[in-house]
């Protein structure tokens, strides 16, 4: 029995991990947290796998955690929560409320009272390709309240923060 006759299977197996290896980068992208802006969900060093074919396939929802490239600067990228979907009005009130489509936001992500409500204090209407994003720890984030930042375009969205790589003591699905 020659050699390939022997272990077919092998050949199979590595076939089908250099396919895996090849096309990881269209799927998923390894970054780094840097800074405190979504804390406590994440911390600065985390090291997070973003699903970038969660949005090839879907489109972002309410609370979903986004990688999104900033449009100034290339390659650089920031991680925020999705507040307000594409057509929806978005308005924080000067005691840091958030309110979308006339409705106060429930939700218990913001680890402090909102000190500044930036460009939302008026309320805004989201174009059909556009997202507001906050961070978690509202009061230190750049994020869709600044004029650099403001509402972010579907094309600029990368994926979906999925799953917290490292510490290894947090290791888990993102919520």
């Amino acid at each position: 029995m020659s050699e390939n006759r022997k272990y077919p299977g092998g050949f199979l197996l590595l076939s089908a991990v250099l396919a895996v290896l090849l096309a990881a980068p269209f799927f998923v992208k390894v970054t780094t947290v840097r800074g405190d802006s979504m804390l406590p969900t994440l911390e600065d060093a985390d090291r997070l796998l973003i699903n970038k074919l969660s949005y090839r396939i879907g489109k972002p929802e309410r609370f979903d955690i986004v990688m999104f490239s900033y449009h100034y600067k290339p390659n650089t990228y920031y991680i925020k929560r999705v507040i307000a979907l594409p057509g929806e009005t978005v308005r924080i009130s000067a005691d840091g409320v958030i309110y979308v489509n006339g409705n106060a936001l429930v939700e218990h992500y913001g680890n402090a009272p909102m000190q500044e409500n930036g460009l939302a204090a008026n309320e805004m209407t989201l174009a059909e390709d556009e997202y507001f994003v906050l961070g978690d720890n509202r009061n230190v984030s750049l994020d869709s309240r600044e004029p650099d930042v403001g509402n972010i375009k579907e094309r600029d969205i990368v994926g979906k923060a999925s799953v917290r790589l490292f510490p290894f003591t947090r290791f888990g699905v993102i919520k």
